[in-house]
């Protein structure tokens, strides 16, 4: 049985270093970071970033150091189509920026914004289609953030209507408050 895994080892540097492993059973070994030998045993495993990876504790036979390494379950790329027809791969980090431009100076903290992205990219991962247009982001961004805070999702409405004058505007917002 083949699987696919990506791992991120946390070096001494303090740097992750991503790699993608094909395995091929269940007894695998990691190249140790500090001396490159290739035998280590896991010291120990449990689940990590809820129940999405798996975090290890390994140990080098050689150098007798010890190293952590995460799997993670590989998903497939979304791409997005833009509504001129562009398609640019999706991009977290875009998504999480403009969701915090919009709660800026809000009660909402930083992990209710991460949980709020981890959600929607959950849920455009589970669509099962590869191509999801920026409408459907931007609808669920609206629609989460309407349940959050009417202050931040008229902000990100603003820009993501892209209203033309203060009478669009004044629409969105007597809907809201219907």
């Amino acid at each position: 049985m083949k699987s696919f895994f990506s791992w991120q080892l946390a070096v001494p540097s303090g740097k992750l270093k991503t790699a993608n492993w094909r395995l091929k059973t269940k007894d695998y070994n990691m190249r140790c970071p500090f001396c490159g030998h290739d035998k280590d045993r896991v010291v120990d495993s449990r689940t990590s970033q809820e129940g999405r990876a798996i975090r290890r504790r390994r140990e080098c036979k050689s150098c007798k150091k010890r190293f952590t390494t995460y799997e993670y379950v590989e998903e497939v790329s979304l791409t997005i189509i833009k509504n001129d027809g562009r398609r640019e791969p999706f991009d977290r980090q875009k998504l999480q920026r403009g969701i915090e431009l919009a709660c800026k100076k809000r009660p909402i903290s930083s992990k209710q914004i991460t949980s709020m992205v981890d959600e929607i990219e959950e849920k455009l991962q589970n669509l099962s289609k590869s191509e999801i247009t920026s409408k459907e982001v931007g609808e669920e961004v609206m629609r989460r953030l309407k349940e959050l805070d009417e202050v931040a999702y008229v902000r990100f409405a603003s820009v993501y209507h892209k209203f033309k004058d203060v009478s669009e505007f004044m629409d969105e917002l007597k809907g809201l408050l219907k």
